[in-house]
């Protein structure tokens, strides 16, 4: 329950993403500098954060052991995440970005066959293939059509084609962005904290950010001051305080597939955060009565994501007092 808590505060820091990209959009901003500044700002931000935490040569030391699984996985966890969502910007608002972003719940779980889990027998350990956890698919199910309904209803005035541009870029970002945390999860989890994580992401993906920002200086010239400054608040807001504490989220239950789809399942809020922040902020149109069923739909889907977390965890935990009892009566 802690880390789906943690999940939905960090699903609201992510909504900054999505109405402050729209809004530099609007304001005439290249994606160039949307997306790299916002990493190349993370940087020194969380440096700090990890410099006090003295956890600084402990990550030199994992990134020079592997930089290579670094710049890998950090390629696809960040830039390939975050480079689509700031393009799709340029073609249609927040909410239908963030909206189509919830491809990610289900993308989570598909991705599930891809890891392994090493099962310890009387004849030694045994390396298991995962399998897609069904009692966690359903709920994702629910809140994937809570987000059709919402998107239906707000594309009356959106084109096919501009549906498409916005819908491709996002399915690449939407499956790369737990592949490439469940990636370094599995290098690393348990061997560095999440600011550690987050920041030697960040470093490995850096380079890629520069070039981007050379596009960005080619193609659209300097940055507005006011695009820095959103950038800034990008970097702060969903760079920092949202990922690490999705990661920290996902790095509690890390050990169980159907916990960690609960988890990334949060991320769905970032639909009501963002409809709302461009109610409130861009000025943005009411949502129809469908639109509120639509959220209604998110909000059952992640209470029972929740409910089946916090059920299996009771369930093991009386196992595990029964087998307790069982070994001392024996």
């Amino acid at each position: 329950m802690k880390a789906i808590l943690i999940g939905i505060i960090a699903s609201m820091f992510f909504s900054f993403t999505f109405i402050l990209n729209r809004s530099m959009e609007l304001e005439g901003g290249s994606w160039y500098w949307s997306s790299s500044l916002r990493f190349i700002f993370m940087v020194p931000l969380l440096f700090f954060i990890v410099w006090m935490r003295r956890g600084v040569f402990t990550l030199y030391i994992h990134m020079k052991e592997n930089p290579r699984y670094w710049v890998k996985w950090s390629f696809v966890g960040f830039v390939l995440f975050y480079a689509p969502i700031t393009f799709v910007a340029s073609f249609g608002p927040g909410w239908l970005v963030a909206g189509t972003w919830q491809i990610t719940i289900v993308a989570g779980l598909l991705l599930t066959p891809f890891f392994f889990e090493y099962l310890k027998t009387d004849s030694g350990t045994i390396k298991q293939r995962q399998t897609i956890p069904l009692r966690s698919l359903w709920p994702s199910l629910i809140i994937l059509s809570g987000v059709a309904v919402i998107q239906f209803q707000q594309s009356d005035n959106i084109s096919l084609m501009m549906i498409i541009i916005s819908v491709v870029p996002i399915i690449i970002a939407a499956f790369a962005y737990p592949l490439g945390n469940r990636k370094m999860l599995v290098m690393y989890g348990g061997k560095i904290d999440t600011f550690q994580r987050v920041l030697g992401m960040t470093l490995a993906s850096l380079p890629f950010w520069f070039v981007i920002a050379a596009f960005g200086l080619v193609f659209s010239g300097i940055p507005s001051p006011t695009q820095v400054l959103q950038s800034f608040l990008v970097a702060l807001f969903s760079g920092v305080i949202a990922t690490v504490l999705f990661f920290w989220a996902t790095d509690m239950v890390r050990e169980s597939p159907q916990k960690l789809a609960a988890v990334e399942a949060t991320q769905s809020g970032a639909v009501m955060f963002a409809l709302l922040g461009e109610l409130v902020l861009l000025s943005g149109s009411l949502p129809s009565s469908w639109s509120i069923f639509g959220l209604v739909c998110i909000v059952i889907g992640m209470v029972i994501h929740s409910f089946l977390s916090r059920k299996k965890r009771s369930s093991s935990s009386i196992a595990l007092k029964q087998n307790r009892f069982i070994n001392k009566s024996s």
